[in-house]
């Protein structure tokens, strides 16, 4: 077992972090303040190829897998950048269109997504939570055309979106759960309309409340067969959760490093801060919960890219983003305890973030739900929901 970073890859996480270096999170936090988007950097990525890094060099990508992407996402994010339409983009609406597309549907989407265009994926409604089964947006069939009613919500970045990736009920089947499709649909569809959810989190994406009334979608947009979604949802998941895994890993650098510099550099009683273990310690272990967590981060995308078996796939994506998501809050937390009344500074660039690092341990899955997986899956006892 060799826990080296192949040459590639560590020439990726170099140039991805010198490329984001330039761009800091002073840029970051400006345009979270302005209410504008992070466009420069987000062209510049995909300018690099750093958001298809894991897609087909036939249809644009880079011919790697979701490990290369997960260091694109940490990086980025360990500079002050995180950005959250990469796991929408990328790692779900690229991942699976590659996956379950047809040839002119690669064709048509992938290269487009690559060049930095970007793609929502509308999942979540109001009273279906985590459960999928129990999905009441609806598209029903009549010709070469699917009309689509039902409303989501929670759903990232419509704004900045030229389509969006919508999951769908088509049947219901023997056992009452809902038999689901996806579809791409354009954001300006008609019968489609958007309203901006409120939210406390300094963050240039923006969550929306969609509303579907009859809009119309050619059965050309429909990803894989009718009635197949759950399984293809499912393979956009495991993704989603490693890529999320490690945002929160990135996040939890970048606090520890300027905590780290900053317990270098203040000096209270005549030695610098750090010298105390009362400062030294909690972030030492925070180093500790962290690389712990970047290890199962890796793990979990090299079983992804290496088609293993689904259930240790699963499993391992799962445990990822429960370990980083904590790992990464925990060393946000430190870093702004470590700083005293500095780390609520806006100067500082630590408290900005906490919005967002907090919102990991909910999104894209809550960690209760990660635990009640565990318990069913990994240890085998009753399932209790």
């Amino acid at each position: 077992m060799d826990f080296r970073e192949e040459d590639e890859q560590v020439l990726l996480r170099a140039a991805v972090r010198d490329l984001a270096a330039d761009f800091g999170h002073h840029y970051y936090a400006e345009k979270v303040r302005l209410g504008e988007k992070t466009d420069e950097l987000w062209k510049a990525m995909a300018d690099h190829g750093f958001l298809s890094v894991h897609l087909p060099e036939a249809y644009g990508g880079g011919g790697a897998g979701i490990l290369e992407l997960a260091i694109v996402c940490e990086e980025t994010a360990a500079q002050g950048c995180p950005l959250l339409l990469i796991l929408v983009c990328a790692a779900i609406c690229s991942e699976l269109i590659s996956r379950f597309g047809t040839e002119e549907q690669k064709e048509r989407w992938l290269p487009a997504l690559a060049a930095g265009e970007k793609m929502a994926f509308a999942i979540t409604e109001p009273d279906a939570g985590s459960n999928s089964h129990r999905l009441s947006t609806v598209a029903t069939r009549d010709g070469e055309t699917y009309r689509l009613n039902g409303t989501k919500t929670y759903i990232s970045g419509v704004d900045e979106a030229a389509h969006l990736l919508v999951v769908t009920r088509t049947a219901v089947g023997p056992d009452g759960r809902g038999r689901l499709s996806l579809f791409i649909v354009d954001r300006d569809a008609p019968g489609l309309e958007r309203a901006v959810i409120p939210v406390q989190i300094a963050s240039p994406e923006k969550q929306f409340t969609l509303h579907f009334n009859n809009v119309e979608v050619p059965a050309s947009r429909r990803l894989g067969d009718e009635g197949d979604g759950l399984r293809v949802v499912f393979f956009g998941l495991n993704p989603e959760r490693i890529t999320g895994a490690a945002l929160s890993a990135g996040i939890g650098r970048y606090a520890l490093g300027k905590a780290s510099a900053y317990g270098r550099d203040r000096s209270v009683w005549g030695v610098p801060i750090g010298t105390h273990q009362g400062v030294a310690h909690p972030l030492a272990e925070a180093k500790v919960q962290l690389e712990l967590a970047r290890l199962m981060v890796s793990k979990a995308a090299w079983l992804h890219d290496h088609d293993a078996d689904p259930a240790a796939a699963g499993e391992a994506a799962n445990m990822a983003k429960l370990a980083a998501a904590d790992a990464g809050l925990a060393c946000l937390d430190t870093a702004i305890q470590t700083h005293g009344g500095n780390g609520m500074a806006s100067e500082y660039g630590l408290a900005d973030l906490w919005g967002l690092a907090r919102l990991l341990r909910i999104a894209p899955v809550s960690r209760e739900m990660i635990l009640n997986y565990v318990a069913q899956h990994s240890l085998g006892l009753p399932k209790s929901y």
